[in-house]
């Protein structure tokens, strides 16, 4: 894996490096999403069991504890995280975990949430000694998806936390963790980079309309190359195409049209298109959708404050659903027909 920092990770780094003297025994990592948190906290994680750091604390990346990690092999090295997002990377030092996981996945759904028995499988890997009495590191993402009982399991680890352990917490929404869990890690935000630079780096991963996929995904470099290459720009478009001229008849035959694309996505693309909308009436200003500029500004002249606040309350609260709907396109349906209704 490559544990390399994304070129605006580098003044936290070295804010990082800070730490170092007095580590606490919890870091939490927060900040945007698509950002590059995860990279940043295993580049870090990597860093701590690097046998030959940089003077800089990088990791040295040739002795044998780096071979290790890059292979997911360290023995000092757990990483934590949903089902849903194991790529098939060769098993990370529990015994039978690979193939448990393949089976797990031939008879079900990937779970999306983090499993009290993923927290519970740690504790026979802090009750052994560490390899050459070094640390033992321990990455968990995102810690918004810690189901209540595997978040209570962890909060009982990071109350009464082993020696020589380091828990690093990767997280896109401090609001969805428990107050308790906060306050027994150490928080550290990573900044938004800045337009200009996360800019020059789509544009070095040959994106093409880095200006429009920066701004759809509201300034994330790491989230706008992700959906240049989802192929779902014909698809959003034609999308906020309906919304650009809200209507019984074209709600219906969207949902139609749409019901097999991801619900979550419509979700979020509506709530980037509201907020848009509300900030063109209040300000005059777009941020997400800046090719749509006529649209929101006829849709903004067109809605009355109030009841535009209380529609994006309704679609943030859809999104609480939006990954289990009981049936696609009514729901997508019933939501285009609420939104029509504030222009009436």
């Amino acid at each position: 894996m490559s544990t390399t920092l994304y070129p605006w990770q580098q003044a936290s780094w070295q804010q990082l490096q800070q730490l170092r003297e007095r580590l606490p025994h919890a870091i939490l990592f927060h900040g945007a999403e698509g950002i590059g948190k995860t990279a940043f906290a295993e580049a870090f994680a990597q860093s701590l069991l690097c046998e030959t750091p940089t003077a800089d604390g990088h990791a040295c990346g040739s002795c044998i504890a780096c071979g290790w990690f890059a292979q997911y092999s360290h023995p000092d090295y757990r990483r934590v995280r949903p089902e849903i997002l194991d790529d098939g990377d060769a098993a990370e030092g529990e015994d039978g975990e690979a193939a448990d996981t393949k089976k797990t996945k031939a008879t079900k759904a990937p779970s999306k949430e983090i499993k009290i028995d993923q927290i519970r499988a740690l504790g026979d890997f802090m009750n052994i000694s560490t390899h050459r009495s070094g640390m033992r590191v321990i990455v968990l993402y995102p810690a918004e998806v810690l189901n209540t009982a595997a978040a209570n399991s962890l909060l009982k680890m990071l109350e009464e936390p082993p020696p020589q352990t380091m828990f690093l917490l990767v997280s896109n929404s401090l609001d969805r963790l428990l107050p308790t869990i906060l306050s027994r890690c150490r928080k550290f935000a990573l900044a938004m980079p800045g337009r200009d630079e996360a800019l020059q780096w789509l544009k070095s991963q040959e994106v093409s309309d880095a200006d429009g996929w920066l701004a759809e995904q509201g300034g994330a470099p790491l989230a706008a190359f992700e959906a240049s290459q989802a192929g779902t720009r014909e698809t959003m478009d034609d999308f906020l195409r309906q919304l650009a001229q809200p209507g019984v008849d074209g709600a219906l035959k969207a949902a139609d049209r749409l019901q097999k694309m991801p619900v979550p996505d419509l979700v979020a693309w509506l709530q980037r298109w509201l907020y848009d909308v509300l900030s063109v009436k209040l300000s005059g200003t777009i941020r997400y959708y800046p090719r749509y500029k006529k649209e929101l500004g006829a849709l903004a002249q067109r809605v009355e404050t109030a009841a535009l606040l209380q529609e994006i309350k309704a679609v943030n609260d859809r999104r609480a659903i939006a990954e289990h709907p009981l049936a696609p396109k009514l729901f997508i349906e019933d939501m285009l027909l609420e939104y029509s209704t504030i222009f009436s």
